[in-house]
């Protein structure tokens, strides 16, 4: 095997740290050259060498945001549908690796090296890649910031709960948003709490893996209701179910949010920005990613 091939791009102070201390000799006994973080930036700076190098492989050790990172760089670099990505969760959440049905870090490693190869969607806001989604409104700061007992315990709606305090001093969003989805042209405009889009996650009914190889992404609108009544749902996980009044719900390959020439916040896998119009779409599979056995491709 060809020397730099295989890469494995490790952030050391993901979640609790203690991972740091033997994945990079795990898996440099499967092949695997060793990068290590040390300051922000890094991740993106090692996919884009990556992608320069035209590494057949490259597996990213940390959480979703580094994941993100690294997709960005070999993205940058024009690479990212001619590599393998894998996952070696060591995050926090660790939600595209739970979609791909991996369990945890050992496990990561073991199919890192040995695992099945799907062809996936990749998603795109602004021009910019994404894996698992991409949010506005009241969650967007919440979504990086949730401690993990609440990711595990309420899911996708864990996000909501951490933003209970800024429920109580948000105005909401005043958004005109236009796809084109599955059953054609789509149109919604006025006040919402929150714009949840997916790639690998969806947000309506019990929630959890969205379809990562139909060419759609998920898309969840919650409209304004008062934060007191906001919250109450969201501690009772009834927010996003779709019998819900004031959720809409529809899956689309194009869509654009527009502000209304007012500044929105957007978090991409955890990586904040602002747009007063923002275009997402998607790359129909167009990214190799090794899978465990308990993916499903095509989920309820």
């Amino acid at each position: 095997m060809q020397i730099g091939s295989r890469r494995c791009i490790l952030n050391p102070v993901s979640g609790d740290g203690e991972h740091a201390d033997y994945v990079p000799r795990l898996m440099a006994a499967r092949g695997f050259e060793v990068y290590e973080t040390e300051a922000a930036g890094d991740a993106v700076e090692f996919g884009r060498e990556a992608g320069r190098a035209k590494a057949a492989e490259v597996a990213v050790c940390g959480g979703d945001g580094t994941v993100n990172e690294v997709v960005r760089g070999l993205d940058d670099a024009g690479h990212l549908s001619d590599v393998t990505l894998s996952v070696v969760p060591a995050g926090t959440a660790n939600l595209l690796a739970g979609t791909v049905g991996i369990r945890d870090v050992e496990h990561g490693v073991e199919i890192a090296d040995t695992g099945t190869k799907r062809t996936v969607d990749v998603g795109v806001a602004g021009g910019e890649p994404f894996l698992v989604s991409c949010i506005a409104g009241l969650p967007a700061d919440a979504s990086v910031s949730t401690p993990g007992d609440l990711k595990e315990r309420f899911g996708t709606l864990a996000f909501l709960l951490t933003g209970a305090q800024e429920a109580l001093r948000f105005d909401g969003l005043d958004i005109t948003i236009e796809a084109v989805g599955e059953d054609g042209p789509f149109t919604w405009s006025g006040e919402a709490t929150c714009l949840l889009v997916g790639n690998a996650r969806k947000f309506v009914a019990e929630g959890g893996q969205a379809n990562m190889e139909d060419g759609l992404l998920d898309v969840a609108v919650v409209e304004q209701m008062p934060a007191g009544n906001l919250v109450a749902e969201a501690i009772g996980q009834r927010l996003l179910a779709l019998d819900t009044d004031g959720v809409t719900h529809v899956r689309a390959n194009e869509i654009t949010v527009d502000g209304h020439d007012a500044p929105l916040r957007f978090s991409r896998d955890g990586e904040l920005s602002t747009h007063e119009t923002l275009s997402l779409s998607v790359r129909e599979r167009s990214l190799t990613l090794r899978v465990g056995p308990g993916y499903e491709p095509t989920p309820e």
